[in-house]
């Protein structure tokens, strides 16, 4: 276990560094002049002598190789710049937005967790019947809506029409029903059908046919064995859905006025604030490459065979 967690640290860190160049570059292929971009966010007057002043103030007068090292040099000292649009720095800025977008996604990776091993579940034991159907069901018509027109579904529904939920910012527990919604239903149709296939695997194992001979009797050993190993086998997937679910709040923040970081990046994307969204996209980057090391490490802890396969590492 040791082993495999210093490997995937020492393997986390060039990651990380390939991921943040990738980034730096890729906003600087984007056609536009930042020094135009901060002038119009600042609401600045844009002359040519303004540029001028704002290209040498912002070092993009030097070479990509260089604007680079400073923005490392700087992050490493937690300076990732600041934003066009307040002159605030961009990771007190994202430190003020970013619990509502924690708050939002941890309440949907619950919501996702309980209902997908809630309905594979019955779907799996209950097979063939109208459990079985009905939710086949819901995965379909839940996997094929998107999540955009999802939430506007939701709110003409249950706000507009019925007047049920608010129609938008934080504030108490009715806030919250309809953006976790909307942002949990498609992964819960996906994975619900998924967790059903993988209990159904475990159940046709030969040592779940020698507990059956045995005497034991279903719901036990669906219990005590199945439910446990179609967990295991969904925890990677799990895992992947809490990096989607931070990174997917950008649509349903901006649906529900949710004061969250993807409201904010939405607001830096339209006034061009290059140092907001390099920030966002390099955290959400890195916080995809946390969980899943997260993920490996559990899965390793709960499964044993894990940390004896290619020599105590195993990719998911």
């Amino acid at each position: 276990m040791l082993r495999m967690l210093s490997w995937r640290l020492c393997a986390l860190v060039p990651s990380i560094v390939l991921l943040s160049f990738v980034v730096f570059l890729a906003l600087h292929l984007i056609p536009g002049d930042p020094a135009v971009a901060y002038l119009s966010a600042s609401q600045l007057p844009i002359t040519e002598e303004a540029i001028e002043r704002v290209t040498i103030e912002l070092g993009l007068d030097r070479t990509v190789w260089e604007q680079y090292a400073s923005w490392v040099s700087s992050a490493l000292m937690m300076d990732f710049g600041t934003s066009y649009m307040t002159g605030e720095p961009v990771i007190e800025e994202f430190l003020f937005y970013f619990p509502a977008t924690v708050e939002l996604s941890f309440w949907a990776f619950l919501i996702v967790i309980l209902a997908v091993i809630g309905l594979g579940s019955a779907s799996a034991y209950y097979r063939k019947t109208w459990v079985d159907y009905s939710s086949r069901l819901f995965s379909i018509v839940g996997a094929s809506l998107p999540s955009f027109w999802l939430g506007f579904l939701l709110l003409y529904v249950f706000s507009m029409t019925l007047g049920i939920f608010p129609s938008g910012n934080r504030g108490t527990v009715a806030h919250y029903v309809l953006p976790v919604l909307t942002l949990a239903i498609p992964y819960i149709a996906i994975y619900s059908r998924l967790f059903r296939t993988s209990l159904l695997e475990v159940e046709k194992l030969p040592w779940m046919s020698h507990a059956r001979a045995r005497g034991c009797r279903r719901k036990r050993s669906w219990l005590k064995f199945q439910l446990r190993h179609g967990v295991l086998a969904l925890l990677p997937v799990l895992g992947i859905v809490m990096g989607y679910l931070l990174a997917g709040t950008f649509i349903v923040e901006n649906i529900f006025s949710w004061p969250g970081v993807g409201r904010y990046m939405m607001n830096a994307i339209v006034q061009r604030d290059y140092p907001v969204i390099q920030f966002y996209i390099l955290v959400i980057a890195c916080l995809f490459l946390l969980i899943n090391l997260i993920v490996d490490l559990l899965q390793a802890w709960l499964d044993p065979r894990q940390r004896h396969q290619k020599g105590g590492v195993k990719h998911v």
